[in-house]
């Protein structure tokens, strides 16, 4: 509170000092709301990558490309490990601040 207190009378006062309150409050609900959004966007993409990778390879093999489709292969095993810790971790601290 003390933040606000423009004049240290230990009151937020209407004006100037509830103002800069309101907008500081304001802000971080938007900041917070974006960093919710992005976590939401990048967990749908990691997901939604985890589910089309094995497709990415059958559309290799079926187009002829067996070489890429091994490379691809070989690659899913650490993609799947990270994009799994990524959707994981959003879970976690999902539920962490949920119980706070």
């Amino acid at each position: 509170m003390n933040e606000y207190d423009l004049n240290n009378n230990g009151i937020i006062d209407d004006g100037p000092e509830r103002e800069i309150m309101l907008e500081d409050r304001r802000r971080k609900m938007e900041d917070q709301d974006a960093k919710r959004d992005t976590q939401r966007r990048l967990t749908v993409a990691c997901t939604a990558g985890m589910l089309l990778y094995p497709f990415a390879i059958l559309i290799a093999s079926v187009l002829g490309y067996s070489e890429a489709a091994g490379l691809i292969a070989d690659i899913a095993t650490v993609y799947v490990v990270a994009a799994s810790g990524v959707v994981a971790a959003y879970f976690g601290f999902n539920a962490m601040e949920a119980n706070k």
